[in-house]
């Protein structure tokens, strides 16, 4: 009881203020984290943005994703900041929502997406602060859904897939998961510290929570205007290794150049079908990102939105992202679906908001920690062209997850 009255305080401390001191923030989320409430962090360009006080949370299915999508949006003048539905899509219905069916696989019943109606928004406008010590106990010890013996058999026929022309990439995705009760935010502040990412978000609930360091924005649209940024390249991070030496790297590797141009013409492609004729274009072409342990290989693509294009339209238009699946993105679906033997559930899937005059911003869920019924599932996939190793492939699943193996040590 008392936890919840300081936070009470704090909240409308910082709604009058409308600016977040250091040591105010720090009993914010200490007191938010310890109330049992649920609540989201979502990374933004100056900082965070935390969600909570919910007054409605919609557990999707198959069924009422479309009333959900089809929503008319309020046209009015002034928009307050929690006029938004802020929540994930789960990589099973986005799969339903295009038409590809998925055949009976091993399945944790985890919902297939949820939003959100946030009443409460505070913007933490520097450097993520949360002190508390975690008494939860962590397993170090992981289990892997495929060992690299497996994976090269996948890996060997999803290769002739390619030469007889059925698919030109695919993505291989591997399960790390392990038993264990953590402390989601103390997760989260960690990977904020180490390996803070543009598309990093915390959803802490009763039963579950999701922490991600994701990179990849998938969809930014304001008014007509609509953005994706594509990555598709991989280097893993040496001390001999520079920015400057990675983009070099990236630009005389064919494979990792085949790749990503790849993925570029077909998200080119899915905007090009909501766009008006002409107004796609590459805005910022290959460019190198840093994080902790790697290197990513990135570009940014640009459009005008036609008219009368609605929200439910641009979510069959973008998702899944076809960087994390592969393409032709239907039939390597198809593809993929039929070889895994359990659901991916968020990973793949998209996490975003919203708003309710219909602007939205949605990222890939990638390099992510779904901790459900105290096991954590940590999902990964990297990319197989032509001229891909097995090894490489298998080992640079590996790098992309370790951020995330690390914080249970």
């Amino acid at each position: 009881m008392q936890a919840w009255y300081t936070y009470q305080l704090l909240k409308n401390q910082f709604q009058d203020f409308k600016q977040v001191r250091t040591l105010n923030r720090k009993y914010f989320l200490n007191t938010l984290n310890n109330s049992n409430k649920p609540f989201i962090i979502y990374k933004t360009l100056k900082g965070f943005d935390v969600y909570t006080d919910f007054s409605k949370k919609i557990i999707l299915n198959n069924k009422n994703i479309i009333k959900f999508l089809n929503r008319k949006f309020t046209q009015k003048s002034k928009f307050k900041d929690t006029d938004l539905m802020i929540g994930f899509f789960g990589y099973e219905i986005l799969n339903n929502l295009i038409g590809i069916s998925l055949p009976k696989q091993k399945s944790i019943n985890f919902p297939k997406g949820i939003f959100y109606k946030p009443e409460t928004k505070v913007n933490l406008k520097e450097k993520f602060f949360y002190s508390q010590n975690s008494s939860l106990k962590k397993n170090k010890r992981f289990n892997i859904n495929i060992n690299q013996n497996s994976y090269t058999k996948i890996f060997n026929k999803f290769k002739k897939k390619i030469r007889s022309g059925e698919t030109y990439q695919i993505k291989i995705c591997t399960k790390y998961k392990n038993t264990s009760t953590i402390n989601a935010l103390d997760f989260f502040n960690r990977l904020a510290k180490t390996n803070l990412a543009p598309e990093a978000f915390l959803v802490r609930d009763k039963d579950f929570s999701i922490i991600s360091c994701s990179p990849e924005n998938l969809i930014t649209k304001k008014g007509y205007s609509i953005s994706t940024k594509p990555i598709a390249g991989t280097l893993r991070k040496t001390k001999k290794l520079n920015k400057r030496k990675a983009l070099k790297f990236f630009k005389n590797n064919i494979k990792e150049t085949k790749e990503h141009n790849m993925i570029v013409d077909m998200e080119r492609n899915d905007l090009s079908r909501i766009c008006k004729p002409g107004s796609v274009k590459i805005k910022i072409e290959k460019k190198v990102e840093e994080y902790k342990d790697l290197y990513h290989y990135v570009s940014l693509i640009v459009g005008k939105l036609q008219n009368n294009i609605k929200n439910i339209d641009i979510i069959r238009a973008m998702m899944p992202g076809g960087s994390v699946i592969g393409c032709p993105k239907i039939s390597t679906l198809n593809l993929l679906n039929h070889q895994e033997k359990e659901n991916r559930n968020i990973y793949t899937g998209s996490f975003g908001l919203i708003k309710f005059n219909g602007d939205m911003r949605f990222n890939i869920i990638i390099r992510s920690i779904l901790n459900y019924k105290n096991i954590s599932e940590i999902s990964v996939a990297s990319g197989v062209v032509v001229d891909s190793n097995a090894k490489h492939e298998f080992n640079e699943n590996y790098i992309k997850a370790k951020a995330l193996i690390d914080l249970y040590k």
